[in-house]
């Protein structure tokens, strides 16, 4: 894990991190990084339906809800939080593919 690149770390959480975690984790728990998962793996992708971003505004607010069930006060820091801004970040300035820094780092 030490020495990889942002772009590297996200491959990780977006594609592998539900399938790592799929006998180690209880069910509930599980369900819920899942979800997380899935909800990067929607607003990352090249296309995306201007009628399903409010669904997936929805979508994590619930996310966070569930992960505030499971785990301490002290894994919500900021960063936790801004993924209910990330939707609206979306709408206003288009896919975050095209946003994405990657190519300069």
């Amino acid at each position: 894990m030490v020495g990889l690149k942002s772009h590297d770390r996200h491959v990780l959480m977006q594609q592998l991190l539900s399938v790592v975690i799929r006998d180690i984790l209880p069910n509930k728990v599980r369900l819920a990084i899942t979800r997380l998962c899935f909800f990067f793996n929607s607003i990352c992708s090249k296309v995306l339906d201007p009628v399903k971003l409010d669904e997936l505004e929805n979508e994590a607010a619930i996310i966070l809800r569930e992960l505030e069930m499971y785990f301490p006060p002290a894994f919500f820091d900021i960063m936790v939080h801004l993924i209910i801004h990330l939707v609206r970040e979306i709408k206003c300035c288009g896919s975050v593919y095209l946003q994405w820094m990657y190519p300069i780092e």
